[in-house]
């Protein structure tokens, strides 16, 4: 009995002993610090705008097709239903929810980059605009970061004006996704003489084409088809987000890339950029890389029913003068040499 009793007594030491061990071995290791846990929440921020922009209308489509072969067929019906009915609601503005523009995720978002807003004239409330932002890049997150979410103070840099980012009608036939975009004030690109609306506000100028430019509209009221004013803007560090696979000219991919851009509106593009555990290892995510914005001088252009080509040409003209010496007085502030040039195609 005694023998048994020892026994005992020895595995309950060796057992207090093992967990005294681990103890002290999880008391050794190090806990995360805080700009551990801030860099993993800026992960994470990134990593789930990555995943809504490129698959969350897919996967929802996909999805919406499953169900409509199941018990639950009413579901991606009624869907589709309200689809039909909320056809024109892109065009008129979408429906801007400010908790979401000023979500807090998108504070870690802004610093994974940095993303940073700069302005140098002041838009009056007054009137409206339409800012030129430049370049397109892959996924336009100095766009997006600036001018939808609320996260780098454009409203209180520009007191009085109201952002909505312009974007093509595509991207609002995909389900779910078309609510994420206009939840954040996105709109799509109107028609060429659009229905006068609350939602559409003067415009000559489209800088760019496709993937080559995007248009930022704003308005500070509620004024249909009146004149607006041009700014250029161009963010500093876009195009170092991620590496882009360029196909030669006359390549059998090439030519995909072209018969794509004649029926979507875009040519598609194969890019890469850091993994998820490693910025050493490649995947989808954007490199950190620092995103500077500079909002340049409004250019004033008449409010003009049926401008001819040429009074079109010339303030094409004007705005591409505006927007190389916006480039040019700050591309050395923010990462450039003195030597880099910006050439417009």
């Amino acid at each position: 009995m005694k023998t048994i009793i020892a026994a005992c007594s020895q595995n309950l030491s060796g057992s207090r002993a093992s967990i005294q061990t681990a103890l002290r071995t999880l008391l050794a290791v190090p806990w995360p610090s805080q700009r551990d846990i801030g860099s993993a929440l800026q992960l994470l921020a990134v990593l789930q705008w990555v995943l809504s922009f490129l698959l969350l209308g897919i996967v929802s489509l996909l999805l919406l097709i499953y169900l409509l072969f199941t018990s639950l067929w009413l579901i991606p019906v009624l869907y589709l239903a309200w689809i039909i009915f909320d056809w024109d609601t892109p065009e008129k503005g979408g429906r801007r929810l400010s908790c979401l523009r000023r979500w807090t995720v998108w504070k870690h978002f802004r610093d994974y980059f940095p993303v940073k807003l700069v302005k140098t004239h002041d838009l009056s409330p007054s009137h409206n605009y339409i800012i030129g932002s430049h370049p397109h890049g892959i996924l336009c997150v100095g766009a997006f970061c600036n001018f939808i979410t609320g996260s780098t103070g454009f409203e209180e840099l520009f007191p009085g004006i109201r952002s909505s980012l312009t974007t093509l009608a595509g991207n609002f036939r995909l389900p779910l996704f078309r609510e994420y975009l206009m939840s954040g004030g996105e709109r799509c690109l109107p028609c060429p003489a659009p229905a006068p609306s609350e939602g559409n506000t003067g415009g000559m100028v489209l800088p760019g084409r496709g993937r080559a430019g995007m248009l930022i509209r704003l308005r500070s009221a509620p004024s249909p088809r009146l004149r607006a004013f041009l700014v250029p803007s161009f963010s500093f560090g876009e195009n170092d987000l991620f590496r882009q696979v360029v196909f030669e000219e006359g390549s059998w991919m090439r030519s995909i890339q072209r018969r794509f851009q004649k029926m979507i509106g875009f040519a598609p593009c194969l890019f890469y950029g850091r993994g998820l555990t490693s910025c050493r290892s490649r995947g989808f995510l954007p490199y950190a890389r620092p995103i500077t914005t500079v909002v340049g001088e409004p250019l004033a252009v008449p409010k003009v029913e049926n401008p001819s080509r040429e009074l079109v040409d010339r303030y094409h003209e004007l705005y591409i003068r505006a927007l190389l010496k916006l480039f040019n007085e700050n591309k050395t502030k923010y990462g450039m040499s003195e030597s880099d040039e910006l050439h417009i195609l």
